[in-house]
């Protein structure tokens, strides 16, 4: 699939009917919804407890995601274990996952570079979000950063402007009527992966778990 194609999305490759989690994991495995699929190692999907209190949407999986298939097990992921342990949040509680499942990158030399997901492939993988929602009943999402905030709340959200307020979840969301939760609170915050690039990394850091000792207390 040529990246000037229109993408068909994600919708085709998703179960009509899912029982849960690990059914939608296996389908997604051969999710060809854009053409990210293609120089990537593998879909990755989210992970966690069926009955998480809360769940995590980050951006894409990174280098070390794709080449593991989890998500948040590189550097990103292991400085959001720590903050969620300074926020004082139990990690048997939470279901952790990403907006795009697979990997978009730019090869220079042997390195993959992170590049952003676009609005076309955040599009194209929402299904699998849903689908995701779908098996989940948390009482509170946490967005980490713009692309996640996009994908749930919609273009015109900033998480500059909000970060760290609990929200009401159909309020805030952009197509609410496509997730099938209801009662629950949303809270947006920095992705760690801002943390790693920040000039000043302690007081970014400290943002962070401020932000989440707020998810804490739902």
């Amino acid at each position: 699939m040529a990246s000037t194609d229109s993408p068909p999305g994600a919708q085709q490759w998703v179960p009509e009917r899912p029982r849960s989690i690990a059914e939608l994991k296996d389908a997604a495995a051969g999710c060809q919804g854009c053409e990210l699929f293609e120089p990537a190692t593998q879909t990755v999907f989210g992970r966690g407890a069926e009955q998480a209190r809360i769940v995590f949407v980050g951006e894409q999986p990174g280098d070390v995601e794709d080449q593991r298939g989890l998500p948040f097990v590189g550097p990103a992921g292991r400085l959001l274990r720590e903050a969620v342990d300074d926020a004082g949040i139990d990690p048997a509680e939470l279901y952790i996952t990403n907006a795009v499942k697979h990997f978009r990158f730019e090869l220079r030399g042997s390195r993959r570079i992170h590049q952003t997901p676009g609005p076309a492939h955040i599009t194209a993988c929402r299904p699998w979000l849903v689908a995701e929602f779908g098996q989940l009943r948390p009482e509170l999402v946490v967005v980490l950063g713009a692309t996640a905030a996009k994908a749930l709340l919609g273009p015109s959200f900033r998480v500059t402007r909000s970060r760290g307020q609990l929200m009401p979840w159909p309020a805030s969301a952009e197509h609410p009527e496509d997730f099938p939760v209801a009662e629950i609170q949303v809270l947006a915050t920095i992705h760690p992966s801002a943390v790693l690039r920040a000039d000043n990394r302690d007081v970014a850091y400290q943002g962070l778990v401020d932000d989440l000792k707020v998810a804490a207390t739902v």
